[in-house]
């Protein structure tokens, strides 16, 4: 970390000697308080003929005229040194002399009165980017033995040099000057962190904070949150919950307000068990959480949908004697309305409606808007947006973005042009996430000229396509087969400077992947692996569903292989997929292996992947094999499932197998439907099984007796 800086000091400690010797002018030391009262207000000359010695003391009579006439003022009580109006600007001063007049102040007038002249020095561009300049005042400040000063001045000369991109050679001299008397301490570590973590250099950080610790300085709980914030504000979980970890062992506690921003942290990035654990380890520790600490937690687990979890965090709340306010019920709120609990939702809105302390805000009125909306009941969402007004509410750009998604959702979009309009009029200005909602509206009801045409007005009001508009476009695209389209759309948005998502390719992938384009699939779902994206399940079982549509089977299971490997889980739809690619191939072992394997890790197989199994194995006669695989299936699906396949049976004239499984049937289930029922009775008469009908109708009855 220390770089040549050394050197450099060498050469500005006899520079600051000699500074010293031209202010006293080789002899008896001049006092400046000898100048400040015996010398009348000299005459400024700014002729290169005036002597060096003369311009430092002109300067120095001028800083102290200006310092103690400040002092005398009666509204200046703080310790902020003084604002000094000096008669010069810094064209009359070069650096040199700049140095010269901050090492002659703290010398003979004070720490105070050098600050002064280096906060007005570094006000102009000459001195704010000049190295020396600041060692040279940390120096004189060292050896005054004020230390709480240097570290203005270091503070100071970091965020100074952050601003030309010097931020590590400020680094390297704040460390250098332990050399020159400073010591290192807590406070220096902190002094600089805050610099270095404010301009997000996250990683220089990690270095100091490592290379102070090797010189022997013990970092406090400052030293430890600044880290902590840093990683937090730049959305990096792991790190932040690491060095989070380090203070907690350490026994260091945040305040509450930082706790809150932890927590939101957490919650946002989808560790909400984490941000659970770490509040109740520092309430444990000692930590005396507020009603923001309780409702961040509280909109954590109502965002995920752990409503239960966050209303026992709210009766806690209460029990410790705090009092929820309007935005811990517009988490719970808003929580419920995602669940889709809505009348629960607007029980607990009435109850905050008719509450003495705290009433709903534009976002509870928001929340509950959405919780209709998502229901489709746009009668009682526009209720709310009227009396929301009345209560002297202004609705927001989220309120209408929200009633407006909910109308183009279902098709009303003359209601939602009107909303549009009626935004307008107060005064809000529509943003791209409005068009969005629209144009996905208009694209679902197949409208999808008008889509273009309103993006094209969204244009001409200043907006440019996000990410979303253009997936929504390449969605629609794809689904109805136009990868020229498509592809046109994902080579304008990376030239508009959007990269792609893994979304945006697994759209691409599987509308490819249905046009047996399988060649096409492997150079896109490569394009994305070198672009650094990761493939998701869907990825996977879009290549999977098109190698197995191609008769590729061998190549489905490599990329089975491949997902396995790269620690992706399959889901119900992967399984499926490659199931039914080894049926129609009839790899039978093969594909009962996987059904055997998706069973055993809990996943349930849809109906589609039962019964192909099933009757693959019924066409095999291997009807036991099948009944042993169905038997797996809780009842429910059982049940479902077997009526299904007896169906299938007969239509394909298979009636003694369609009997084995229908028997079955009646020994599971005394009320079957009468689909079922009419299948194999028909089935049985048009293959002259006239006794299996007798046989049935005889059991039917005796158990109905």
């Amino acid at each position: 970390m220390v770089s040549v800086v050394s050197i450099r000091l060498s050469k500005i400690q006899f520079q600051n000697v000699a500074s010293k010797v031209l202010l006293r002018g080789g002899g008896a030391a001049i006092s400046l308080f000898t100048v400040r009262t015996l010398c009348d207000k000299p005459m400024i000359d700014q002729s290169s003929s005036a002597a060096p010695s003369t311009v430092i003391k002109r300067i120095c009579f001028w800083v102290c005229d200006s310092y103690y006439s400040q002092q005398k003022k009666p509204s200046h009580y703080d310790s902020t040194p003084s604002l000094l109006n000096l008669p010069i600007d810094s064209d009359f001063l070069t650096t040199e002399q700049a140095i010269t007049v901050v090492a002659s102040l703290a010398d003979e007038a004070g720490s105070m009165v050098a600050l002064s002249f280096f906060y007005w020095a570094i006000g102009f561009p000459k001195f704010r980017h000049f190295m020396r300049f600041y060692i040279v005042s940390a120096t004189c400040l060292i050896r005054n033995g004020n230390f709480e000063r240097t570290h203005e001045v270091l503070r100071c000369m970091l965020r100074n040099f952050s601003e030309v991109g010097m931020l590590k050679e400020g680094v390297d001299m704040v460390l250098e000057l332990h050399s020159q008397g400073l010591v290192l301490s807590a406070h220096t570590l902190n002094c600089t962190l805050s610099v270095v973590n404010e301009m997000g250099c996250v990683e220089m950080a990690e270095k100091v904070f490592d290379e102070m610790c090797q010189r022997r300085v013990i970092p406090d709980p400052y030293s430890f949150k600044s880290m902590v914030v840093a990683y937090c504000r730049l959305g990096r979980v792991s790190d932040a919950d690491r060095w989070l970890t380090a203070m907690l062992r350490r026994g260091f506690l945040v305040d509450n307000a930082t706790c809150s921003l932890i927590i939101n942290m957490f919650c946002e990035n989808g560790s909400v068990n984490r941000a659970l654990w770490i509040f109740n380890k520092m309430v444990e520790m000692g930590l005396e959480p507020n009603v923001i600490n309780y409702s961040c937690l509280i909109n954590g687990l109502s965002s995920r949908g752990t409503i239960k979890q966050a209303f026992e965090l709210l009766e806690e709340m209460v029990r410790k004697g705090l009092k929820p306010n309007v935005y811990t019920h517009t988490a719970l709120i808003d929580g419920l309305c995602k669940k889709g609990w809505i009348e629960k939702a607007f029980r607990l809105f009435l109850k905050l409606v008719r509450s003495e302390n705290y009433k709903p805000n534009v976002h509870t009125y928001t929340a509950m808007i959405a919780g209709y909306c998502k229901e489709g009941k746009l009668q009682r969402a526009e209720m709310l947006l009227v009396k929301m007004k009345e209560q002297g509410l202004a609705p927001n750009l989220n309120t209408y973005t929200t009633l407006i998604d909910g109308h183009s959702k279902i098709g009303d979009f003359d209601r939602a042009y009107k909303l549009m309009y009626a935004m307008g009029e107060d005064g809000l200005i529509p943003n791209i996430c409005m068009y969005n909602a629209v144009i996905d509206g208009l694209c679902k009801k197949g409208r999808v000229e008008e889509a273009y045409r309103l993006l094209n007005r969204s244009f001409e009001d200043g907006l440019c396509a996000d990410k979303i508009t253009y997936t929504i476009l390449i969605s629609e695209s794809c689904k109805r087969d136009d990868v020229k389209q498509a592809l046109a759309l994902v080579s304008k948005m990376i030239k508009n400077g959007i990269a792609p998502d893994m979304h945006t390719y697994t759209t691409l992938i599987s509308s490819l992947s249905r046009q047996r384009k399988m060649e096409e699939c492997e150079r896109m779902f490569c394009d994305a692996a070198n672009t650094g994206l990761i493939p998701t399940t869907q990825t996977y079982t879009s290549m999977i569903c098109g190698y197995c549509r191609d008769c590729k089977v061998d190549m489905a299971m490599k990329v089975f292989d491949k997902m396995r490997d790269n620690r992706c889980a399959p889901d119900s739809f992967t399984y499926g997929a490659l199931i039914s690619g080894l049926c129609k191939e009839s790899m039978l072992d093969e594909a009962k292996a996987l059904f055997e394997e998706m069973m055993d890790k809990g996943i349930s197989p849809c109906e589609v992947t039962r019964t192909t199994i099933a009757y693959e194995f019924c066409k095999k006669d291997e009807s036991f094999t099948a009944m042993a695989l169905l038997d797996r299936l809780d009842k429910k699906l059982w049940v479902r499932t077997v009526s299904t396949l007896v169906r299938k049976l007969c239509s394909e004239q298979k009636v003694d197998i369609a009997a084995q499984f229908f028997d079955k049937l009646l020994d599971a289930n005394q009320t079957l439907d009468r689909v079922t029922l009419a299948a194999f009775t028909t089935a049985c008469y048009d293959s002259n099984h006239y006794a299996l009908v007798s046989d049935m109708s005889k059991r039917i009855r005796k158990e109905r007796v």
